[in-house]
């Protein structure tokens, strides 16, 4: 490929940005720049990066025409988030609270939260969505078994000692 620097002292740019990338994609783009730049040929190019020829020709051609800003690609927004804004605060401080008596559990499930969300945020959302809410919120799925208010440990114990063994 005859490529050549679209401003100057790219190809050391280039270096310096490639050691730097933390995402895969992005990095791959600027390799495949920089070996264009360095004088391969797209086939070469291809085989040593392992992607078909039509995507070396494609960020070759974007960065011989814009630059190296060419390489950073498209940002995809994507649908809105249902609980964003003001929503996952409140969101946040109702599940620190805790189950509440109208709740009827003693821990907040994901059904639950799905629930809370749809009556007192008025947002109907999914498991799926709930969970990466709950993620994002830094909550993690995995929780010790609930203990009920009312159970007795005492008695538990008790029981342990006193019941004849099951083996």
């Amino acid at each position: 490929m005859q490529i050549t620097e679209h401003t100057a002292g790219d190809i050391e740019r280039l270096k310096h940005l490639i050691d730097r990338e933390t995402r895969a994609k992005r990095r791959d783009r600027l390799r495949i720049t920089l070996l264009a730049l360095q004088g391969f040929e797209k086939l070469q190019i291809a085989e040593v990066m392992g992607i078909a020829k039509s995507t070396v020709e494609y960020w070759a051609y974007a960065y011989r025409d814009r630059g190296i800003e060419a390489l950073q690609g498209k940002s995809r927004s994507g649908r809105p988030r249902k609980i964003a804004g003001d929503q996952a605060p409140l969101l946040k401080e109702r599940i620190d609270a805790g189950p509440t008596a109208g709740d009827g559990v003693c821990t907040l499930r994901a059904k639950d939260i799905q629930r809370i969300a749809r009556d007192e945020l008025g947002v109907s959302v999914g498991l799926s969505s709930v969970y990466r809410t709950l993620e994002r919120m830094g909550y993690s799925c995995l929780a010790p078994r609930p203990r009920h208010e009312r159970q007795d440990l005492a008695a538990q114990k008790a029981f342990k000692d006193t019941a004849a063994p099951l083996f």
